[in-house]
Order: structure tokens, then C-alpha cells, then sequence
């Protein structure tokens, strides 16, 4: 399998370009700043800016003068934040808000089937009774790895685990190996039952980190790495001649998604040179999306479980997304790690 090739000091520009991009946006402190400012950690792990690091102290120091807000799963992806920012400035009290936060996860979030924490938001209106979101893997699932880790709490990284397994049950279609993006648990269906590209990357980024956390003789990890190595052979085939994966991903004439295909080609680094060839095609296709400015394109709207899979295709994109930026960063810092390792 042929070596990547890239310039990897074209990749630090533009990283640092999505950075500066992304601090010019407002954000509240739910998860579309936790995904932008999650790819800014990683983009400050490979590249050293501290700055960067600099950047998110400021606005966490600024959100949490008012004290911690409402609690919810997706805003729970603030957690891996904290943790980052505890890492870099050895201030206890960012590691004490994390721990609150898993706290609410593990003792009071609701929950269906025993342990499958149902997809909770901000906002009144927004309710999904027994209902599990794939986002949840990421918003929760693995800022309960992470911080189970980093404090050797097993029961934070075991509940952690479970949120792994819960979605695979629920979610992952055994024909295809795709994840479905939602289960409602009353009603006993995958409700639209459309694959879409962003979910499916949120499933193959997080199992991918999980990798990195679990250790090869705990039995969860032979059985996130046959959810992740099933899922991947399948999104490999839906890879579009761009290089990129349409929003639907079994409809190649639904529109190019990036922040779906960002997660979907930095999971796929994971193998080794197994895909390279894939991921090669990636970089091209996605840094044809990212503006001079540091605005990654095309990234679609806040997609709650459509009702039908027009629903997804007529979801805008039209806008700059935190999530869009965050996973970009992610693809991007993930490009220059392989690099140095």
C-alpha cells in the first residue's frame, strides 16, 4: 500500500487557519462548541500552538462565571475540554467540573434497556423519550473513557464501555454494518432508518479512540474493533470519486458532507497503510472545502432523526458549523500524528 503524501507544513497552516476560523464564532456551551473546541485539543497535541490551548481557557473561564449550566448528554462533550484543559494547566478545578459532569452521566442521566443513556439536549421542547442517538457515543461515550482513564474510575470507564455496546445493539444494521442514526425504544424502530454520514462518523471516530483507551485484553475491545473494522469495510465502498461520502450514504446523489466524511476518513487511520489509499483520496476532496479563512464548507445544519430520508438531503449546508470545523481538526491533527508517530 502506497505511503501517504502530503504537505505537512501546508496542513499546520491550514490547521492553524480552522483555528482562528473557529474563535471567531460564538458558541454556548452545548455541543457545537464542544466538537469545534475538542478539534482545536487535538490540533494543539500535534502541532504545539499553545495558543490554541490558550484561546479555550478563555472561553471556559468566561462560561463558567455564571457557574455550571443544565447538564445534558450532548452537552457533555464540553467534558472533553476540561480534560484537555486540565492536562495543560494542572488546574484541579476544570478536572472537579469534568467529574461533575460524569457524575450526572453515570447517576442521574436517563436511561433506557438498563444502561443506554437516551439522547438528551438542551431545551425544554426537546425531548426523545427512550430513544438513542449514535451522538451520544461521542458526546458521552467516550468523554466517559477518557475521564475513567485519566482517574482510574472504573466505574465512569465501565458505563463508558456500555454506551459502546448499547449503540452497536441498537444502532448497527448487521446487513450492511452501517449505523442507523437513532432507536426509538417504544415504538421499537430505527424511526427513519436512514444511514447518514455524520452519525456514521460520529460510531468509527469514537470506537476508533476507544482503541487507543481499552486495553487488547478486556473483552470490549475485540468487540469495538469488529463494530469498527465491519463499519469501515462498508464506508470505504460508499467513498465517492472526490474522495468524499454523500450526507445520505447510500444515496451518492445526496449532497458531499464534510464533517461526516472528516470523521469518517480520521477513523480510518486507525489500519495502519490498510486504507491509505482511501485516505489519500480524503485529503484532496476535503481540502478543496476549506476556505482561505480557515471556514470548512459544506458541513450540514443541527440534523435531529429526520422523519424520511428527503429530510436529510434537504437539511442546509450552507453555513460555517463547530462541528464541522472540530471534525476537520480532527482529520487534519490526526494526518500530522501519523506523520510523527
Amino acid at each position: 500500500m502506497p505511503a501517504l503524501k502530503f504537505d505537512e507544513q501546508q496542513i499546520k497552516d491550514v490547521i492553524d487557519k480552522v483555528v482562528e476560523r473557529t474563535f471567531n464564532m460564538d458558541f454556548p456551551w452545548d455541543w457545537p462548541g464542544g466538537v469545534a473546541f475538542y478539534g482545536v485539543t487535538e490540533a494543539y497535541e500535534v502541532t504545539g500552538e499553545e495558543k490554541y490551548m490558550n484561546y479555550i481557557k478563555e472561553w471556559i473561564d468566561e462560561e463558567l462565571e455564571d457557574g455550571l449550566p443544565p447538564l445534558t448528554v450532548n452537552a457533555s462533550s464540553i467534558g472533553h475540554i476540561l480534560l484537555s484543559l486540565y492536562k495543560y494547566t494542572e488546574e484541579e478545578r476544570y478536572l472537579e467540573i469534568a467529574t461533575q459532569m460524569a457524575d450526572y452521566l453515570l447517576n442521574e442521566a436517563e436511561r433506557f434497556d438498563g444502561d443506554v443513556l437516551q439522547h438528551t439536549v438542551n431545551g425544554e421542547k426537546y425531548n426523545f423519550p427512550e430513544q438513542a442517538w449514535v451522538d451520544t457515543m461521542f458526546m458521552a461515550g467516550y468523554f466517559l473513557l477518557r475521564i475513567g482513564k485519566l482517574l482510574n474510575r472504573e466505574d465512569f470507564f465501565e458505563f463508558g464501555l456500555k454506551q459502546y455496546h448499547g449503540h452497536e445493539k441498537f444502532l448497527q444494521d448487521d446487513s450492511t454494518e452501517l449505523y442507523y442514526h437513532g432507536w426509538d425504544n417504544i415504538a421499537g424502530n430505527h424511526m427513519s432508518s436512514v444511514f447518514w454520514a455524520r452519525g456514521n462518523s460520529w460510531a468509527a471516530i469514537t470506537m476508533a479512540r476507544a482503541l487507543e483507551l481499552v486495553e487488547v485484553q478486556h473483552p470490549s475491545y475485540m468487540i469495538i474493533d469488529g463494530s469498527l473494522r465491519d463499519q469501515q469495510s462498508a464506508l470505504v465502498r460508499l467513498q465517492l470519486d472526490s474522495g468524499l461520502w454523500s450526507t445520505v450514504l447510500t444515496d451518492p446523489a445526496s449532497y458531499e458532507e464534510l464533517s461526516g466524511s472528516c470523521g469518517i476518513a480520521a477513523s480510518l487511520l486507525v489500519r495502519g497503510k490498510l486504507y491509505n489509499k482511501h485516505i489519500q483520496k480524503s485529503i484532496s476532496g476535503i481540502l478543496s472545502y476549506i476556505r482561505e479563512d480557515g471556514s470548512v464548507m459544506n458541513a450540514s445544519a443541527g440534523t435531529a432523526v429526520m422523519n424520511n430520508e428527503q429530510g436529510y438531503k434537504e437539511v442546509p449546508a450552507k453555513r460555517v458549523q463547530g462541528w464541522g470545523q472540530g471534525l476537520a481538526l480532527v482529520f487534519l491533527a490526526s494526518l500530522l500524528k501519523r506523520r510523527n508517530i
